[in-house]
C-alpha cells in the first residue's frame, strides 16, 4: 500500500518532534551532540522541536497520516542560508532551546551552516525521520519522493546532509551526491553535505 502523505501543520508540532527524538536518539550526530544518554533523553525532543518549528514556519513538513514518516524541508533562495538576522539565528536557538550549558548544540548548526551551498535556490532536506519499529523498509524513499519528482519538474537541485554512512548510500541512490567537503564534529563523527541536481 502507498504511503499516504499530508502536510503538517501546527497542530500536529508536538507530535513530529517526538517522532523526530525516538527515530534520532541513537544517531551518532545525536549522541555526539548529548553524549550522556539520560540527559538526551531529557533535552532531545527540544532541540529537535527547534528544527519543527522553522519548518513549519518557513517551509513546509510532509507527514505520514499514520504518523510514522515526516521530512521536513526548506525551500532556501541563492543567497546566505542563513538570513543574517540574529532573530533567525537558529544555531543559537537550538542551544538556548534545548540545552544552554552545551555549546555542541550550537556548533553542529554553525559547522552545517558553514559549507551550505548559497549559489542557486534549492530544496533543503533538513531533517528526515521514520519510527524506529517502521525503519528499513522504504517509507521515508516513499516520503520524499513526490519532492523529488517536483525538483525535477521544476528544475529545482535540492541539498541535504547525511548523518550517518548508512543515509549517505540511501541518498546516492536517490541522485544525491556528496559535495566532497565533510563536516568534521570535533572528536565525533562526520556529516555529508549532499547535492542532487534536478534530472531530467
Amino acid at each position: 500500500m502507498a504511503l499516504r502523505i499530508r502536510q503538517a501543520g501546527a497542530d500536529d508540532r508536538d507530535a513530529v518532534a517526538a517522532l523526530l527524538d525516538r527515530a534520532f536518539q541513537e544517531d551518532p550526530v545525536s549522541s555526539w551532540v548529548f553524549p550522556d544518554p539520560a540527559h538526551r533523553r531529557a533535552v532531545h525532543g527540544k532541540f529537535l522541536g527547534v528544527f519543527v518549528d522553522v519548518a513549519l514556519a518557513e517551509g513546509w513538513v510532509d507527514l505520514a497520516e499514520d504518523g510514522s514518516a515526516a521530512a521536513l524541508w526548506l525551500r532556501v533562495p541563492a543567497g546566505d542560508p542563513e538570513g543574517g538576522a540574529e532573530e533567525d539565528d537558529v544555531p543559537a536557538l537550538m542551544r538556548r532551546t534545548a540545552d544552554p550549558d552545551n555549546e555542541r548544540c550550537e556548533l553542529v548548526g554553525r559547522l552545517t551552516g558553514a559549507v551550505h551551498p548559497t549559489g542557486e535556490e534549492h530544496a533543503y532536506l533538513l531533517m528526515i525521520a521514520v519510527a524506529p519499529g517502521r525503519q528499513g523498509r522504504g517509507l521515508g524513499t516513499e516520503l520524499i519522493g513526490p519532492v523529488l519528482e517536483r525538483c525535477d519538474r521544476e528544475g529545482l537541485p535540492a541539498y541535504l546532509e547525511a548523518s550517518s554512512a548508512r543515509s549517505r548510500g540511501l541518498y546516492e541512490r536517490l541522485g544525491f551526491a556528496f559535495t566532497g567537503t565533510a563536516v568534521q564534529l570535533p572528536d565525533g563523527p562526520q556529516m555529508w553535505p549532499m547535492w542532487r541536481k534536478p534530472r531530467g
